[in-house]
């Protein structure tokens, strides 16, 4: 079982930044993907971003460019740092792991954590 946990979200003026965490934790040997997602209301879950145990990295065309997504495998934990942020990035930041595949989509989930951009 693996555990997530996120934070780092809030509310922040567009052309802002923030930089989001997902810690892991439970009992697992490794991880082999982990990343985001989001979702705003009335939307669907919409994936962001996703990154491999050996660094590899896989971005929405929406935040290409103005996200991106780091971890460090020591603390088990994945960071999505976010830069030029306007409303639309508005949502509830889902965080997700796979130990067994890195792809864009994940077995375990954490609860997500609110990003509020204001114009």
């Amino acid at each position: 079982q693996v555990q997530l946990v996120e934070s780092g979200g809030g509310l922040v003026q567009a052309g802002g930044s923030l930089r989001l965490s997902c810690q892991a934790s439970g009992r697992f040997f490794s991880i082999n993907g982990m990343g985001w997602y989001r979702q705003a209301p009335g939307k669907e879950r919409a994936f962001v971003a996703s990154i491999s145990a050996g660094g590899s990295t896989d971005y929405a065309d929406s935040v290409k460019g103005r996200f991106t997504i780091s971890r460090d495998n020591a603390k088990s934990t994945v960071y999505l740092q976010m830069n030029s942020l306007s409303p639309e990035d508005t949502a509830v930041y889902l965080c997700y792991a796979d130990p067994a595949s890195w792809r864009r989509s994940g077995e375990y989930w954490g609860r997500g954590t609110q990003v509020t951009v204001s114009s």
